[in-house]
């Protein structure tokens, strides 16, 4: 429908149309940060520990440093004039750690890097990593939530094992709605850890510009210029002494949204050894040592009145962080997340929430895909089904009667969320529609008879999308993303670049934007060129994670092209001796509305911006340059999930019907 739209209103916006990434990476022309070729490049491989838990008695490179091509064998205390790095976040209940660079003293978690081996090719320096010796003294390790919070559990970290503890809701009359609910309902719920796993791993090179005097970092990043705010400010450069470039990035899935401590230390080793140094991430390194995600637990118990409604919701949530809290989102991404978002569509009317980080000896935990969503919403649904079974009620008849209604909105959850919309019942009912609810209920029932054991999921959600600062400052971190920024730049030529701060790593945002841009302009895709992730050529943004980009560089986009849009009408109402409110650009030109009339090209009217800038109206500025920010509220979407799945009995085997 979308596309029908798209075609019959003569809008790019929504046409399904050829990538413009895609012709690079079929290829094999893409250049990732591997494929980059520098002069005089050394190659950079760390020495990780294979302990979870252990004290560091001596590091000894001597045999390393002897190999005949290393360059360097870097600890930690080499690096004296670096301060601790401490990822903040300005909450009374979050217990600040240093995100230890290299580790000194003890490792909190296998893959943990101790030194770095600087040589002149990869395969020379992991040989050389080889050789460091280094004395541990392997402690108990902490692997388990329950062994975390256990009475005398060893601890990660001095200050204890719990990093934030926040009563993140306490209504009084919770205790109370149970009491009088029909059915009460509870469950424990846990997922395992998952790694990111993106096709390429996380990689950089620091070379030092000695002729600009500044240090270049190439890095296989989601947010290259929060990359250069947060090394810049470690190194002690001013940010105009720093350029980062993320050029082709092969996937990040929310680990490259969070700045690396390897991107810090390849920057120290190229400053250090006066040599470009790259380090690029092996598959073993990614799975071992790369940022984790969605290792929860939810204790949860919800109370239901006879007719199937939610009433009462009281949930406590543990999140396995790993050993160290990440800049900037911290150790609080997902259980503060999981606390604000765990109701969904579901008009909770009474809700408790404690939620909780925990450290343990594993690889530190960043955001990863939908951030404690999946976790949620697996914790609901499974309560309504309980709920559904001790009611005798159809489940989805209990999802129905506890959604928000239609004309709820906007609706302010128990945690205090502002969801402006959605189309809750809507969804429901095409889920229904779609699988053939009662159809297949007829069929479940003859299947059972005949020895077919066959099932039925559902599930729903709502997903806030699109975080503006409003939403972000919730979070309290040290740095508030939410707005972006667009230039939207038309040539002498008439050919439009825009450039934009959010950084696209596969889903095709040099197409997206492009077609923004162009129903804007009035010209077609082809014409524009959109550019990303160089923090010297692009204005400053804050990358690309959270369902973000599509909103907020997407609305940059759209106002920037608008106000060149408004510059060139204008121009064109000048020559054209009509007024600026009735043009219009259409097929590369501005023309009289409705006057069937050719007007004039865009090429015409930019020739006049920069080349014959006296046939300018007075007062407007020479040049096609405009720029423009784009910082939404937050929105909400949502969405009903429905599978079918029928079990062998005799074997167990599940297969999606």
């Amino acid at each position: 429908m979308e596309n029908e739209l798209a075609y019959n209103s003569g809008r790019w916006v929504g046409r399904p149309i050829r990538r413009v990434e895609d012709p690079r990476h079929l290829t094999g022309t893409a250049t990732f940060v591997d494929d980059i070729a520098v002069p005089g490049l050394a190659h950079l491989a760390f020495v990780r520990s294979p302990h979870a838990s252990a004290r560091i008695a001596n590091i000894d490179p001597g045999p390393a440093a002897d190999h005949p091509r290393v360059i360097a064998v870097y600890t930690r205390e080499d690096f004296p004039e670096v301060e601790p790095w401490i990822p903040m976040l300005q909450r009374p209940e979050y217990v600040p750690t240093e995100l230890a660079l290299l580790a000194h003293e003890r490792v909190r978690h296998a893959g943990e890097a101790v030194a770095m081996v600087v040589a002149d090719s990869p395969h020379a320096a992991e040989d050389a990593a080889e050789l460091v010796v280094v004395d541990y003294d392997p402690t108990e390790a902490v692997t388990t939530i329950d062994a975390a919070l256990a009475d005398q559990a060893p601890l990660v970290h001095e200050h204890g094992n719990v990093l934030l503890d926040v009563p993140f809701a306490d209504d009084p009359d919770l205790d109370g709605a149970l009491r009088e609910a029909k059915v009460v309902v509870e469950g424990v719920f846990e997922s395992g850890r998952v790694c990111a796993l993106p096709l390429e791993g996380r990689a950089c090179l620091a070379r030092w510009d000695a002729r600009e005097q500044r240090l270049v970092l190439h890095s296989s990043t989601q947010i290259p210029h929060l990359v250069r705010t947060t090394v810049a400010s470690i190194l002690g450069l001013p940010e105009h002494r720093m350029r980062v470039i993320a050029p082709d990035v092969g996937g990040g899935f929310g680990q490259k949204c969070v700045v690396a401590r390897e991107e810090v230390l390849t920057c120290l080793a190229a400053r250090a050894t006066g040599r470009p140094v790259r380090w690029t991430e092996d598959r073993q390194e990614n799975l071992v040592s790369g940022y984790q995600g969605h290792e929860q637990r939810f204790r949860a118990r919800a109370g239901f009145d006879r007719s199937g409604r939610i009433v009462a919701l009281d949930v406590d949530i543990c999140s396995d962080v790993g050993a160290y809290s990440t800049h900037p989102f911290t150790c609080g991404v997902e259980p503060l997340m999981a606390a604000a978002e765990i109701c969904g569509p579901y008009a909770v009317r009474y809700y408790r929430c404690r939620t909780r980080a925990v450290a343990t000896n594993k690889a530190p935990m960043a955001p990863y895909r939908g951030v404690a969503r999946p976790q949620m919403v697996l914790a609901m649904e499974r309560l309504i089904q309980k709920a559904a079974a001790r009611l005798e009620i159809e489940p989805n008849e209990v999802r129905r009667r506890s959604l928000v209604e239609p004309g709820n909105f906007p609706w302010t959850s128990r945690s205090g969320l502002v969801i402006d919309e959605g189309s809750y019942h809507e969804a429901l009912e095409r889920a229904e529609q779609a699988i053939d609810l009662r159809g297949f209920r007829d069929e479940q029932a003859a299947g059972r008879e005949q020895g077919r054991l066959l099932g039925l999921g559902f599930c729903c959600f709502a997903e806030r999308t699109g975080y503006g600062t409003e939403a972000f400052n919730e979070r309290k971190m040290t740095v508030t993303p939410g707005y972006d920024s667009a230039i939207a730049r038309m040539d002498p030529t008439a050919g439009v670049t825009v450039l934009v701060g959010t950084c696209g790593h596969g889903q095709g945002h040099l197409t997206t934007l492009a077609q923004v841009a162009a129903d804007e302009l009035g010209i077609e895709p082809a014409q524009i060129e959109v550019r990303q992730g160089d923090t010297d050529a692009t204005p400053y943004g804050w990358g690309t994670f959270a369902s973000r980009s599509a909103v907020v560089s997407g609305g940059a986009t759209r106002r920037a092209c608008a106000a060149l849009a408004e510059k060139l009408k204008r121009i064109g109402a000048h020559l054209l001796e009509a007024a600026p409110e009735d043009l219009e650009l259409v097929d590369g030109s501005v023309r009289v509305a409705g006057s069937g009339q050719p007007g004039l090209a865009l090429a015409e009217l930019a020739r006049v911006s920069y080349l014959e800038v006296q046939r300018l109206p007075a007062g407007e500025d020479p040049g096609l340059d405009c720029v423009a920010s784009f910082d939404p509220p937050g929105t909400f979407s949502n969405a009903v999930h429905a599978a079918i799945i029928e079990v062998e009995p005799e074997t167990g085997a599940v297969a999606i019907a």
